[in-house]
């Protein structure tokens, strides 16, 4: 440690650091425009100038180390001189647009201005203009005049999103920052450039001109997308969502969030929203009220159970709902006497749990790894969030290795790529066989033959403290998933790396938890789906189309379909349409990949004649006589299933498998996996997310 003196007061600071990471422990603040946290140093704003003893001049505080004895003085008239005047020089050639910015109001630039700046400016010549550049439907860069260089957005590109699609040429007054070869910006995190951005030259391009700051109600939510579990600040006006950005959570996701988290909020003022209760008669969908409808379906319900026994009434609910929404399908569905429930929409294989299945580690572990392999997963589109972190390990000298149906761009170094159509279980069984060379004991299974890249592998589990092996979704949807695991457990028993699913879905450990799939005679999704075993199917924010590996061919026998959705969704195969709140608009819980619970309130009203739909479900239950429903607010559902915890139970958390450790030799179906933008309903509609280079892609048959 080294202690200096910082504006009278004494800082210890580990060696190395630099006057800023001081200044930040002594809670002392130095403007500073080019400096992030999370990013490199650039030094090349130079707002953060500060005076130090004996220097001749003064030095900026991001790239000045701390010596031992040091004395700082971050007020005085020489360090706030040198700060004015760097002001005046960042003024030069600013454009005059605050009333019209969209950044006016959270501007870092304009907030400094009015400390560091003048009144007026004796700079008399004409002020430089920009070229305005297209990059794509998310970030706007109209605006580009207004760029004080800082370079942030492109060591983010570099550093944190793998991808340097941003770059500045140039120099003296003709550098600009921009694409280079006029591409559009792609990256699945390309809006973070947006929050970093010290001025308005990276605005967002579907918000812009929609609203100012400081008209915005800003409230904390959950993202219902992948399993991180982002937490974000949702901005609302006239009860309506204008937008949505990062809440800082170092355990979670950092001050980060994808674009789907950002960017999905469109689709809940689409044109596809459902708001009133709909009935199909006739082959005509009329709009009715709630209990009609309720009426409708309360007593279909009750006569196809009486006509065809219990278990041909099923749920299929998709892992996106929240915990309480699980629970009371749960609920209802065991108090009719079914076990026919499933979130699993997109498996191939149903075999028992042993446990709830998660991440295995922390998320924040993830950024410490010294070696990961990693099975059946596109990794950066399907958890851009936990690509960060890994790649953030790979960049400190971490090694990564990968079991895949085809080679991915991770957007990082990979050490060893397995690419196997289908057959990872044999190149698990090979990397399986290497580490029990190397210890000298049994292998489980027999490898297929020597293997150097299996070897390396094994080679580097065997090493170093901090090491993880994770399944994929393409693994967890895998025909012989569970042969998969099982070998996966062996691995990680004998090496010391931790096993986990980086698992689909925001609430896919939650819908474990609470049971949401048979526990004993019930039907699974493939027997409700493909084999068409059901008469009467809840479909609970769920399309089958979309969602399920089977489609919806299984419900064509079906005499009654229920959608609960907040859109206007399975108009086709449904016969009975329910109005469902979105996120947005309902209180409710996700519990994220290593099992954190995280609750939510509603941060508008819901739309129309929309309901929560675990009131929807509560009152169904009532309407059919269902014991123990009889809750006022999620909360108390919530209370029931968590008890307190604020993680899911340890000894729940259990990835055992049942399957033997033998090889098939059996070929295999791809397993389904929803691209980036296809995840869930609110992605799908929403119109920006639509329009990017990896919507296109998973259109044209890609693999985003």
């Amino acid at each position: 440690m080294v202690e200096i003196e910082l504006d009278g007061q004494k800082v210890e600071i580990t060696e190395g650091s630099m006057v800023m990471h001081a200044a930040e422990k002594a809670g002392t603040y130095i403007p500073h425009f080019c400096y992030h946290k999370k990013l490199s140093i650039a030094a090349n704003c130079r707002m953060c100038l500060v005076d130090v003893e004996k220097a001749p001049k003064p030095m900026p505080a991001c790239a000045t180390p701390v010596t031992q004895g040091m004395i700082v003085r971050t007020k005085s008239e020489k360090a706030i001189k040198a700060q004015q005047s760097v002001m005046e020089f960042l003024l030069i050639n600013h454009p005059l647009d605050c009333p019209i910015c969209d950044q006016g109001g959270e501007c870092q630039l304009q907030d400094l201005a009015v400390g560091y700046g003048s009144s007026s400016s004796r700079y008399e010549e004409e002020k430089r203009v920009v070229p305005v550049k297209d990059v794509g439907p998310l970030i706007s860069m109209q605006e580009m005049t207004r760029c004080i260089h800082c370079t942030r957005c492109v060591r983010f590109g570099q550093e944190v999103a793998g991808v340097m699609e941003l770059g500045m040429l140039h120099r003296g007054e003709h550098a600009e920052i921009t694409t280079v070869a006029g591409d559009t910006v792609d990256s699945e995190l390309s809006g973070n450039m947006i929050d970093i951005c010290p001025v308005g030259a990276l605005t967002s391009k579907p918000f812009r001109y929609s609203a100012r700051t400081w008209e915005l109600s800003r409230r904390k939510s959950v993202s219902p997308h992948d399993s991180t579990g982002a937490n974000l600040i949702v901005q609302v006006k006239n009860h309506k969502v204008m937008r949505v950005v990062p809440f800082e959570n170092d355990a979670v996701n950092e001050c980060w969030i994808a674009d789907r988290d950002r960017f999905s909020y469109e689709a809940l003022n689409s044109a596809d929203r459902l708001t009133r209760p709909m009935l199909k008669q006739g082959g005509e969908w009329k709009e009715v009220d709630w209990q009609t409808a309720l009426e409708y379906v309360a007593n279909g319900l009750q006569q196809i159970k009486q006509d065809h026994g219990a278990n041909a009434v099923g749920a299929l609910v998709s892992p996106h709902s929240t915990l309480e929404e699980l629970h009371l399908a749960g609920a209802l569905l065991r108090g009719l006497g079914s076990d026919s429930i499933d979130h699993r929409l997109r498996h191939a294989e149903f075999a028992p749990a042993a446990g709830v299945q998660w991440l295995g580690t922390t998320i924040a572990s993830l950024s410490k790894l010294q070696s990961a392999l990693i099975v059946g997963s596109n990794l950066r589109k399907d958890h851009p969030l936990f690509a960060l972190r890994i790649r953030e390990a790979v960049r400190t000298g971490g090694k990564l290795h990968a079991i895949n149906g085809r080679e991915y761009d991770w957007a990082m170094p990979v050490a060893q790529s397995v690419v196997h159509a289908a057959d990872w279980e044999q190149a698990l069984a090979d990397v399986a066989a290497a580490v029990a060379q190397e210890k000298g004991i049994d292998a489980p299974v027999l490898p297929a033959a020597s293997n150097a890249q299996a070897e390396a592998i094994a080679k580097a589990l065997l090493s170093g403290e901090r090491k993880a092996i994770l399944l994929g979704n393409a693994a967890a949807h895998h025909a012989r998933a569970s042969s998969l695991l099982a070998l996966a457990q062996w691995i990680g028993a004998q090496t010391g790396a931790s096993v986990g699913y980086l698992t689909e879905a925001a609430n896919t450990v939650g819908a474990q938890w609470v049971k949401a799939q048979p526990q004993a005679d019930g039907l699974n999704a493939g027997q409700m789906l493909a084999a068409g075993g059901l008469k009467a199917a809840l479909l609970i924010n769920t399309e089958p189309v979309f969602d399920a590996a089977a489609g919806a061919k299984g419900l064509a026998g079906a005499q009654m379909v229920v959608t609960l959705s907040p859109f206007k969704a399975n108009m086709d195969i449904s016969d009975v349409l329910l109005p469902i709140a979105p996120f947005s608009e309902t209180s409710g819980t996700f519990v994220n990949a290593e099992g954190l619970i995280q609750s939510f309130h509603a941060v508008v009203r819901p739309l129309g004649e929309t309901r929560p739909a675990w009131k929807v479900l509560r009152v169904l239950a009532n309407l059919m006589g269902v014991p123990g429903m009889a809750y006022e607010t999620s909360q108390e559902v919530l209370a029931q299933i968590v008890q307190g915890a604020e993680q899911v139970p340890a000894d729940i958390l259990n990835n055992a498998a049942l399957a033997p450790l033998a090889v098939s030799r059996d070929a295999m179906a791809e397993p389904v996996v929803a691209s980036i933008y296809q995840l869930d309903g609110l992605v799908r509609r929403a119109a920006s997310l639509q329009l990017t280079a990896d919507a296109r892609l998973a259109r044209d048959g890609g693999a985003a």
